[in-house]
């Protein structure tokens, strides 16, 4: 998932840019045959890009003497890296994390620049990989998009030279580097997963709605609710028309939550802070200020975009019993007769289990690494889906590293708390080493090869 909570841990926003070229050089009737070697690498790439069906083509430097080349496919903005000299080789394929709705689709123009929204891209064009990522067609729940998108962005790269093209993602991009894997076995090297919804959307939304619904129910009629509609089947407030907007609700969503646990951290036993355990027990988080804000936020503020991307209400709550050891017997009763009940759709259910729910079928190497406290993207995201993986007889294939949780102050509150995809720069670098080894050597990294 990465909108603006995510980049909090990792920038997914990027300044907007369009292909603003035209075609690649041509070569005249009458010239000789020679004359196709008079053109520079950055007219040869637009050449054969344009070939893969690219259009809007624009070549500027890249670092160290290499290319970007941005563009279009099938209307998608894209941008592409390609270190000096490559000419055909290795590729690779970033997909981003979840966007809330309002924030601009398009991707960095450079993806191995100061705005790039990975370090894995960098890495591995240092390694003589050319790199880049796609704008998906839509904001908010964008796995569909972001695997069609990706996907294209994978043939364009193939069609051009590429002989082994790797994909990597981060959160919801995560989970769709994981879904690739599955959905065309034998056409990716293999894949980097990091903090991701590696294993059901299903599971995750459940999660996300079940404390919003019980976090509205908890706090109605406190200083704590949250603001705007409180039926969890819609958004809270309106989709928000530019950047500054969306950060503006970020700020209004998350500062009763803050308020929350300042009133918890003075009364320790008080009920602001069997609220904040209740509303985590039921979520299955940790009672910690990120891992009530991020998944609340995302819930108030995708909930209408995720029932129009799926076609109807994916969430049930219809038959759910709440209870946990945060509450008693009587609290228990009160917040089963009192929390909001909401039906499916089968439609929508059937969607969010298309795009997507794991089968642990993947026939190609894939590494994964997840924080053991993730603020967003539960860590049980991954013990699912080893567990599938291995019913599958495929544990052959799946290198998976839970590394430990990283804290940090909020930009709302200035509290510090759990991280979404807190990883470090030597992190980040060892699980792209861990695949890009695997691939060249068939050896399985070991189970230090990321910590």
């Amino acid at each position: 998932m990465t909108s603006r909570l995510r980049r909090f841990a990792l920038p997914l926003a990027a300044p907007l840019i369009l292909g603003l070229g035209g075609c690649a050089t041509s070569v005249s009737d009458t010239a000789p045959p020679a004359a196709a070697a008079t053109l520079s690498p950055a007219e040869a790439l637009k050449a054969k890009a344009a070939a893969g069906g690219a259009t809007d083509l624009v070549a500027s430097e890249g670092p160290d003497g290499g290319t970007i080349l941005g563009g279009k496919l099938d209307g998608q903005q894209f941008a592409l890296a390609f270190p000096a000299g490559w000419n055909g080789g290795e590729g690779l394929v970033y997909a981003h994390g979840y966007s809330t709705p309002g924030t601009p689709v398009e991707v960095a123009a450079n993806p191995v620049g100061d705005k790039s929204p990975s370090k894995t891209m960098g890495f591995a064009y240092a390694d003589g990989v050319a790199v880049g990522h796609s704008a998906y067609a839509k904001d908010g729940l964008g796995v569909e998009t972001g695997i069609k998108s990706t996907k294209r962005l994978r043939d364009l790269l193939a069609s051009m030279g590429a002989g082994k093209v790797y994909a990597v993602g981060d959160s919801m991009g995560g989970g769709i580097v994981e879904a690739l894997l599955e959905m065309y076995p034998g056409q990716f090297a293999g894949g980097v997963a990091r903090c991701g919804v590696v294993d059901d959307w299903s599971t995750l939304v459940a999660q996300l709605y079940d404390m919003r619904a019980s976090y509205n129910f908890l706090t109605k009629g406190t200083p704590y609710a949250l603001p705007g509609e409180q039926d969890i089947r819609v958004s809270a407030l309106p989709v928000a028309t530019n950047q500054a907007e969306v950060w503006g609700q970020f700020m209004r969503m998350g500062a009763p939550v803050i308020a929350l646990f300042n009133a918890a951290g003075k009364n320790p036993s008080g009920p602001e802070a069997r609220i904040i355990r209740q509303v985590a027990a039921i979520g299955g988080f940790e009672p910690d200020p990120g891992a009530l804000a991020f998944p609340l936020l995302t819930a108030s503020l995708g909930a209408s975009d995720i029932a129009a991307t799926a076609g109807g209400q994916p969430y049930d709550n219809t038959g759910k019993v709440y209870a946990s050891d945060t509450m008693t017997a009587a609290e228990a009763k009160a917040l089963n007769a009192g929390i909001q009940r909401v039906s499916a759709n089968p439609a929508a259910v059937a969607y969010l289990a298309r795009w997507h729910r794991a089968t642990g079928r993947i026939s190609d190497p894939l590494v994964t690494m997840h924080n053991t406290i993730d603020s967003l993207v539960p860590y049980a995201q991954e013990t699912a889906l080893e567990a599938k993986v291995k019913a599958s007889g495929r544990s052959q294939y799946l290198a998976s590293y839970g590394v430990p949780p990283q804290r940090m102050p909020l930009p709302i509150g200035g509290v510090e708390a759990y991280t979404h995809c807190g990883f470090t720069p030597e992190q980040s670098k060892a699980a792209w080493e861990a695949l890009h080894g695997w691939v060249r050597t068939g050896k399985r990294p070991a189970a230090s090869a990321v910590k």
